[in-house]
């Protein structure tokens, strides 16, 4: 006769009424066997079996749930463990990088890592700062150990770069601003965007001078006559050297008082032609300002005649005096006065004073001892003015470059001219 097969429902009823009986009637086990052998007609051996068995998988089972427990608890512990140390790492962080919120250049964020590599590995600092938008990769920390956390061929580049740049603005008396010290620098043949030069200013920390508001000198004398105005303010429409002189004169405090600067500059060109300092404003030394602005200009073109030129000025009491009326008079010059009242009658004489006190005068809060160290100090700026002050509005080149370049494509400009005059 064959093994005799049970189902799975009748094992289960089986064992549900053997673990019954042995709870509850307080049966034995070998008892509880026959008990429920004899009620289902199996075995007792064969239910033993059964029991055997059930009870083995019920011990692994309840081993399995505990290695399951002890796995999750060791998860845990990890997770709170690595938790733990990514506070620690971006506490560290915070305090090694700059306050403010900005992500911290690459050099900074790999400083930080080499300062910290005896505490955690660069990998792990690393994860963390990847995860909280600090970008920076293993493989970058070591290409800076690799050469030794010296700058790279770029930023030895940039540094040089940026030393030349300081050297220029430097060279330019520190008064040029980004525009200006982007074209200087192109004159002198470099190749640079104006983009980075702003970049490198700012990196640099040197920024161009703020021109000042001029403040009026000149009192008008209503009893003196006035020129006519031969310029109304139309300054651009000047085609040559020589058309348009415009003069006027400022104060500077020294400790032995004031003194008085008087200038006499060219409208085309923009070049100061003559200058005077003088301890009073009397009217002699606007007279020698332009002396001085006809005398340099024989001497540069022995064919040069001031006639006709127009000498342009203000309604000051120097400028309408008998004495520059004659001057003008012997000289074939056009007198010219602007609009009483009116702040905008010498604009252009009013800029380039402008220049001089925040270029020179009120430079870097300077002080000044008498007049002849104003002196000094003007002829200076004056020469650099001219020679090598890129100015916007002739193209950003020297006012006598202005000139040369006008002599060079009018090679029939003294006959023009005289015609003109």
């Amino acid at each position: 006769m064959g093994t005799m097969r049970f189902d799975q429902e009748t094992k289960d009823r089986a064992l549900r009424l053997y673990y019954e009986a042995v709870a509850e009637e307080g049966a034995t086990k070998i008892g509880a066997r026959r008990k429920i052998g004899g009620m289902l007609d199996i075995n007792p051996a064969t239910l033993n079996n059964w029991i055997l068995k059930a009870e083995k998988e019920a011990a692994a089972s309840s081993l399995a749930a505990e290695q399951d427990k002890d796995a999750e608890i060791a998860r845990l512990r990890k997770e709170v463990k690595q938790l733990t140390e990514a506070n620690e790492i971006l506490r560290l962080a915070s305090g090694f990088f700059r306050p403010g919120g900005a992500r911290p250049q690459t050099k900074i964020v790999v400083e930080f890592l080499h300062a910290h590599r005896h505490l955690y590995s660069i990998e792990r600092m690393c994860q963390v700062l990847n995860e909280h938008q600090y970008q920076i990769s293993p493989a970058t920390y070591y290409r800076y150990q690799a050469r030794n956390f010296g700058p790279t061929d770029a930023e030895l580049d940039e540094a040089y770069e940026a030393n030349r740049l300081y050297d220029l603005w430097v060279a330019n008396r520190r008064v040029y601003g980004r525009r200006k010290l982007w074209k200087a620098a192109k004159r002198a043949g470099w190749d640079i965007g104006r983009g980075k030069v702003n970049r490198l200013m700012t990196l640099l920390g040197i920024s161009g001078v703020l021109r000042r508001k001029s403040t009026r000198t000149t009192v008008a004398n209503p009893n003196n006559p006035r020129f006519a105005d031969h310029c109304k303010r139309a300054w651009e429409s000047v085609e040559r050297p020589d058309q348009w002189w415009v003069a006027d004169f400022t104060y500077v405090y020294t400790k032995q008082g004031f003194c008085y600067v008087a200038f006499v500059t060219d409208v085309y060109s923009r070049r100061i032609l003559g200058y005077s300092v003088a301890e009073s404003k009397t009217t002699e030394f606007i007279l020698s300002a332009l002396r001085q602005a006809i005398s340099l200009r024989s001497r540069e073109d022995p064919n040069f005649s001031p006639v006709g030129v127009i000498h342009h000025s203000d309604a000051g009491s120097q400028y309408t005096s008998a004495e520059l009326r004659g001057l003008i008079a012997r000289e074939g010059m056009t007198g010219s006065i602007g609009t009483v009242g009116d702040a905008y009658d010498n604009g252009l004489m009013e800029s380039t004073i402008g220049l001089y006190k925040s270029e020179e005068i009120d430079f870097e809060g300077r002080k000044w001892s008498n007049w002849q160290e104003v002196e000094a100090a003007t002829a200076s700026w004056v020469s650099w003015y001219n020679t090598e002050r890129l100015h916007g509005s002739i193209d950003y080149i020297p006012p006598k470059e202005h000139e040369m370049w006008y002599r060079l494509t009018n090679p029939n400009r003294e006959q023009s001219e005289a015609q003109a005059a």
